[in-house]
């Protein structure tokens, strides 16, 4: 009975810390963005904006996208808790068709990684395009 209690006390004990622990966390103000329809071969850019609302500075250590298709420009430097920052992602529109692109963010943030997400149709002439 003495090592059940025990247990279980350092089970909880290690929980309450645990919970303690200062960390960086995401705050997104949208993680999804959809483009509607593009017109082919004119590239679009989603920005992403973020606040750090950990105690912690928020460091990206690697952002890509899922196909070459889709490049990304990163904050290179820590965001201090607090503080803002933009993710871009530039899809290149070069073939016609629906597309779902993601963006995966990785940094010492809660939870460590992070998907964003692009989506649209491109289309082959403007005049289609809305």
């Amino acid at each position: 009975m003495k090592r059940i209690f025990m247990v279980a006390s350092l089970l909880v004990l290690a929980v309450s810390m645990a919970m303690t622990i200062p960390s960086a966390l995401f705050n997104w103000g949208k993680s999804t963005h959809d483009f509607g329809r593009i017109v082919q071969g004119k590239p679009v850019t989603a920005e992403f904006s973020f606040k750090n609302k950990g105690e912690l500075p928020l460091v990206i250590n690697h952002a890509q996208g899922s196909c070459g298709c889709t490049g990304v420009d990163y904050p290179k430097e820590a965001i201090m808790p607090g503080q803002s920052g933009t993710i871009k992602a530039t899809f290149n529109a070069a073939a016609p068709g629906a597309f779902n692109k993601t963006v995966t963010v990785e940094s010492n943030a809660e939870g460590g990684v992070q998907t964003l997400y692009i989506k649209g149709e491109v289309v082959k002439t403007a005049t289609t395009a809305q």
